[in-house]
């Protein structure tokens, strides 16, 4: 494959995630005003997408509730700073089993399970300009835990964000998560101007090797838009790469809590991180208006309560 080094680039920022990582640094935030703070000042410090799950604002343990989702949206568009709002809809499709021996009934705790709209409500009343679609079920590093989405499932998700307008974000951890979603362009269900982050070093989808990545690159469709990034100590590394093949980057907290070794990181850190490396492989960050424009996405007021 000829390099073809991307020029123009915007960087995604991955504020706090749904993983448990909400004691292991102080910086995760976990309120909807500390995952708001986080999103505008990576936004300030120059990504113009921030991709954000909520947290319950106590435990810091993963929530779906809508009216955090929504005080996240409006702390985000209140303020001076433009930035594309990117939030998660891959909570909802979390089957944890019993043991080896009994794997039914399902464990209680961190079982997640919803229906296609319920998985959609914050999105339908958040209305912002992407939206995440995990695009494939997989094994995750934790012994039982399956993030689960079906066919179907994800067939009902991504029709209803086409129908909202709102952009999906395919989410592909491996290489048959490209398959899919291709087939679901094919179909119609997702339009052909697909946008797609590649997910790399994730326990246990595509390693982060380099023949691997470039591999799930060269299975993107020349007309789709791509990011990637890789978790822990490569999260810098990927946004090299990513720039070298092509492509965009995305960092933040939800994949990487280092700044350097020893070092915990804010999510503004890590963005003036990628920042550093994109300008000094020759490349220009672009602003929000600019992924706006390329990426066709409408910004839009959140429905009425």
């Amino acid at each position: 494959m000829p390099l073809t080094m991307n020029r123009e680039v915007f960087i995604t920022c991955a504020v706090t995630g749904s993983g448990g990582t909400q004691d292991r640094s102080p910086h995760v935030p976990r309120s909807p005003k500390q995952i708001a703070d986080a999103a505008i000042d990576a936004a300030k410090a120059g990504a113009a997408v921030v991709h954000c799950h909520v947290r319950d604002p106590e435990t810091g343990a993963p929530r779906r509730d809508v009216a955090l989702y929504r005080e996240v949206t409006e702390r985000i568009r209140d303020a001076k700073v433009d930035v594309v709002l990117n939030l998660t809809a891959g909570m909802g499709g979390d089957m944890v089993f019993g043991d080896v021996e009994n794997p039914l009934p399902l464990r209680e705790k961190g079982t997640d399970m919803g229906g296609a709209s319920n998985r959609m409500e914050h999105v339908r009343q958040c209305l912002p300009e992407i939206c995440t679609l995990d695009c494939g079920t997989m094994n995750f590093n934790e012994a039982d835990y399956v993030m689960t989405n079906t066919p179907g499932m994800l067939r009902a998700m991504g029709g209803m964000m086409t129908k909202l307008g709102v952009k999906p974000e395919i989410e592909a951890f491996d290489t048959g998560h490209l398959w899919f979603a291709k087939q679901l362009v094919e179909e119609g269900v997702l339009a052909p101007d697909a946008l797609v982050q590649l997910c790399m070093g994730v326990p246990w989808g595509a390693p982060d090797d380099l023949n691997t990545f470039l591999a799930m690159v060269n299975n993107v469709p020349p007309t789709w838009n791509w990011s990637a990034f890789s978790i822990g100590r490569n999260q810098m590394a990927y946004v090299a790469a990513a720039v070298l093949a092509g492509g965009n980057c995305r960092v933040g907290l939800e994949d990487n809590l280092w700044l350097d070794k020893g070092v915990l990181a804010t999510n503004a850190q890590l963005v003036e991180r990628a920042v550093s490396v994109i300008e000094n492989l020759g490349a220009r960050v672009i602003g929000p208006e600019e992924v706006r424009r390329k990426l066709n996405l409408t910004k839009r007021a959140m429905l009425a309560a």
